[in-house]
């Protein structure tokens, strides 16, 4: 049996084990942290990511500033449990849904399904998603969504020279202050066209080996 108990790298660690586990907490607790997410997540959708400030959202929930601060840390931290339901479903689709995007493709398909439905859940919360990338320098390699989807990536690009650093290149391209920059411009067609093109050009370099 395979001893996953010590420190791991990303590379050895099956992908299951690198989704994030629910949080376990009293009744009131949890009822706290219902109330605070559910507040944010009117305020965020009613006024903007940017414009709502955490004595906001503690008004708004019935709780103290400190119980947020406890629970969440800053508004990056609420962001990213604001998301993790969301980023769970699409989880849960990679390792047990249906093909191409759950078991049962090709490599290549896989991918390219991933690309669309990553890009999917990104814009549909693209504020939210920037705000957790950036709150600080590296904040989005520190969270762990981002080492289930490059581990994803790189055991679709096993075959590859180098799964690892191809894995990476494909996920900055959908990072959300790079899309947030260059959808305006680009629109979103555009943008899901080359990001296509990008997971393509990566499966060409990892001939498949079978269904992954």
């Amino acid at each position: 049996m395979s001893d996953v108990t010590g420190p791991q790298s990303d590379s050895v660690v099956p992908l299951e084990l690198l989704r994030t586990a629910p949080p376990k907490e009293r009744v009131d607790a949890a009822r706290n942290r219902a109330a605070v997410l559910a507040a944010a997540a009117r305020l965020f959708r009613e006024r903007g990511v940017e414009a709502v400030s955490l004595d906001q959202v503690a008004a708004a929930a019935g709780v103290g500033k400190g119980t947020i601060f406890r629970r969440f840390g800053d508004k990056a931290g609420l962001a990213v449990a604001l998301l993790d339901s969301r980023e769970s479903d699409l989880q849960e689709g990679i390792l047990h849904g249906p093909p191409p995007l759950g078991p049962g493709a090709p490599a290549a398909e896989r991918l390219a399904a991933f690309t669309d439905a990553y890009l999917d859940y990104l814009l549909a919360h693209l504020a939210l998603v920037r705000v957790s990338e950036t709150a600080s320098q590296g904040a989005r390699y520190r969270i762990g969504a981002y080492r289930f989807w490059h581990r994803h990536v790189a055991l679709l690009l096993a075959a590859s020279p180098d799964p690892d650093s191809c894995a990476h290149a494909l996920l900055a391209a959908m990072a959300a202050e790079h899309v947030a920059a260059v959808l305006p411009s680009l629109g979103e067609q555009r943008l899901r066209a080359g990001l296509r093109h990008l997971a393509a050009a990566l499966s060409a370099d990892a001939p498949s080996r079978g269904r992954a």
